[in-house]
């Protein structure tokens, strides 16, 4: 497993904690890395596309286009209104496995969040994580590289790009 890889799972952690219990959201977040060591990082939600299809092509474009090394894609997945969780993977490109990390969410009385426990970390096959092929080259027509471009051009103001340490 790739070392940016290992180092954005704890800091993935570490975005959630303080965004749901500095900030009270949970947001569906993406992030990658290339071999360089440049993150970009990004709501889904701000994406402008209806259908999941198209997201997902979206993001194994962008992380062709910028030669990922890893990326990492998280939610809030609630199982019951008391029982809640936020989770993520982070998937490797040269590795069969990918961690995912789920921990244990705890809102008050007012639907605020409060507590979260610490983040397990699973080692999972990465075939097994339904947006786990990425990587995967897929075939797109030219209007639609164009359309996706744009949308990365569109999207620059609202994406988090720093260089990761190694």
């Amino acid at each position: 497993m790739h070392l940016f890889s290992e180092n954005l799972a704890v800091e993935i952690s570490t975005y959630y904690r303080n965004l749901a219990l500095g900030h009270g959201v949970i947001p569906k977040v993406f992030t990658l890395v290339n071999g360089e060591g440049d993150q970009y990082l990004f709501f889904i939600d701000d994406l402008p596309i209806e259908s999941e299809e198209e997201r997902n092509q979206f993001l194994a474009y962008i992380v062709q286009e910028h030669e990922a090394v890893c990326y990492a894609r998280g939610t809030l997945v609630i199982v019951e209104k008391n029982q809640q969780y936020i989770e993520f993977a982070v998937i490797d490109r040269e590795d069969a496995d990918a961690i995912v990390c789920s921990a244990e969410l705890t809102r008050d009385m007012d639907d605020k969040p409060i507590g979260l426990s610490e983040f397990d970390k699973t080692l999972v096959k990465k075939g097994t994580i339904i947006f786990g092929g990425l990587f995967e080259p897929i075939p797109l027509a030219d209007s639609k590289i164009e359309d996706f471009d744009s949308l990365w051009l569109e999207m620059k103001s609202k994406i988090l790009h720093r260089t990761m340490g190694i």
